[in-house]
């Protein structure tokens, strides 16, 4: 019998909050949210979209065969756990992971974060 329950225990919503001319407000968005990992996209820009994430705690190692993911903090502290390295961001500072580098985002405690990524990429990994 399938099971009903999701893969991952992430909150991934890929529908676009925000359409063009219109205001995001990030802030209102985050702090609405209840969720320990979850991921909403803001807006699209071109071929890419701006995904906000409010994470607590760990995702899994995954990669992305086709595509690079750019991690901006907003507030808390983000670590990227690649094979020989983590990297810790702060809140003001970015981080690209190029397509095809297998990594982990992990956050000790609740962090805000914007990701740039192309549009059709699948956030769980290839």
């Amino acid at each position: 019998m399938a099971s009903s329950s999701p893969p991952f225990p992430y909150e991934t919503r890929l529908d676009i909050l925000f359409p063009p001319l219109e205001v995001i407000d990030e802030k209102a968005v985050s702090a609405s949210c209840r969720h320990k990992w979850y991921n909403q996209t803001l807006c699209q820009v071109n071929d890419s979209v701006v995904r906000m994430g409010v994470i607590e705690g760990e995702y899994h190692w995954h990669k992305h065969d086709r595509d690079d993911e750019f991690f901006w903090v907003v507030e808390g502290c983000l670590l990227i756990d690649l094979e020989d390295r983590t990297v810790e961001l702060a809140p003001r500072q970015g981080f690209v992971v190029p397509k095809g580098i297998v990594h982990r985002t992990r956050a000790p405690r609740r962090t805000v974060i914007l990701m740039v990524e192309n549009a059709g990429i699948i956030p769980t990994g290839d």
